[in-house]
Parts: structure tokens; C-alpha cells; sequence
């Protein structure tokens, strides 16, 4: 068997060439695929408004930055009142609401108010699982319009679970 002594050697696969030609290949396929996949998100969901109830104004941006992102339409608000107001303005297609929202009105009468006149899908984020499972059982709620989120969570996760809420909330 010969013995290649060639500084592109280690650089040629045994196939059809060069690696260096595979792995920008490979890069530019992936950034194909990574902006159509973006394209095609923000395609699907360009439409559609969100409300991000969130009173930590670090990760109400972080939230809505990555939302916007993705194509969607964000307002965000850092109080249960201003969320009232917004809400009574005009109905989004998915709330986001933090439960623990500091101030006289919290999310949970943020959610009374919205279930009042509207059946929105809404994410609720808080760390108190066992209240939230309670409420939304002992209300009747489905994961289609009312679902739980435990902080801390990664964005990956909370990108994944808005896709779904709007994919499957009724029209």
C-alpha cells in the first residue's frame, strides 16, 4: 500500500476528494437549511400577536427578542395591569403571563379578567407547579388553551412550546 507523504493527504478522503470542499459543503447546506427553516417559521407565524406579561424587563426582552425572531408579532407589558388594559384593547393570539407579577394585580387575576371574554391560548410561567396544575384542572382547561411553564426554562423550550400552543389553539 503506498504511503502518501503529501500535506493534503490528511486533507482527502478515501472516496471522492477533498475535506476541506466537504465541510464547506456541509457549512453551506446548514445555512441553507437554518435560513429557510427561519423563513419558513416566520412565514407561518408572521401574523400572529403575542402578549408577553412578564414584570423581570431582562427576560420579557430576551422572550419577545427571540419571539420577533421567529416572525411574530410582541407586545410586552411588566404589570397585571397593563395587561388588562392591552388585553381590553385587543385580543392576541397567545398570552404569555407570568403569575408572580409584582404589584396589586397578579396573573392569575390577569387570567380571570381575559377568561371573562376570550378562550386565548396562555402560558403561564411561574415556579409553583402544584397551583397551576390544580387551577387548570379544577377549571376545566386543556393544554390547547392554558398550559404551565416552570422557571427557570431554556428559550428553546419556551420557542417550542408557543409553536405548539398556535398550532393546535382554536380558530
Amino acid at each position: 500500500m503506498p504511503v502518501m507523504h503529501d500535506d493534503d493527504a490528511a486533507k482527502t478522503l478515501p472516496v471522492s476528494g477533498n475535506i476541506d470542499a466537504l465541510h464547506k459543503q456541509i457549512a453551506d447546506q446548514e445555512h441553507v437549511s437554518d435560513r429557510s427553516e427561519l423563513e419558513q417559521a416566520g412565514e407561518q407565524f408572521a401574523t400572529q400577536r403575542i402578549l408577553v406579561v412578564e414584570d423581570d424587563l431582562a427576560l420579557a426582552s430576551l422572550e419577545a427578542n427571540i419571539l420577533k425572531t421567529y416572525g411574530f408579532s410582541v407586545v410586552t407589558v411588566n404589570s397585571g395591569e397593563l395587561a388588562i388594559s392591552a388585553l381590553r384593547r385587543s385580543i392576541p393570539d397567545l398570552v404569555v403571563l407570568d403569575l408572580e407579577l409584582t404589584g396589586p394585580v397578579s396573573g392569575w387575576d390577569v387570567l380571570q379578567e381575559l377568561r371573562v371574554f376570550a378562550t386565548i391560548p396562555v402560558l403561564l410561567t411561574t415556579s409553583s407547579t402544584v397551583t397551576v396544575r390544580k387551577y387548570i384542572y379544577n377549571q376545566g382547561e386543556t393544554r390547547e388553551t392554558l398550559d404551565h411553564l416552570p422557571k427557570p426554562y431554556p428559550m428553546q423550550t419556551f420557542l417550542k412550546r408557543v409553536k405548539r400552543m398556535l398550532m393546535v389553539a382554536p380558530q
